[in-house]
């Protein structure tokens, strides 16, 4: 019993952790002066809302020369694998 309740403690101390899912965003982006469009995909921090990722992403990618035209949607990393090659190098980037 002495043994046990620490490894509890620490079991109901990592499931809060354990129970968050990871949220991305797929976004548009531009640049001016010459017009660039790229299409990425970035790591969001909670909430996982589209409001949310474009508070976030205007100032990752404004820090980069970049202005956000739009948010796509929101997904957890089930959605990861299908958009990296449409990502390209703008894939988890921003």
């Amino acid at each position: 019993m002495k043994h046990t309740l620490p490894l509890l403690l620490l079991a109901a101390l990592c499931m809060p952790a354990a129970a968050q899912a990871a949220c991305y965003a797929d976004y548009k982006a531009k640049q001016d002066a010459p017009l660039r469009l790229h299409y990425g995909v970035a790591e969001i921090a909670e909430p996982c809302t589209p409001a949310s990722a474009q508070e976030q992403l205007q100032t990752r990618l404004a820090q980069a020369g970049w202005t956000l035209l739009n948010v796509v949607s929101v997904f957890d990393e089930t959605g990861l694998a299908e958009r990296k090659d449409s990502a390209g190098p703008n894939y988890l980037r921003y």
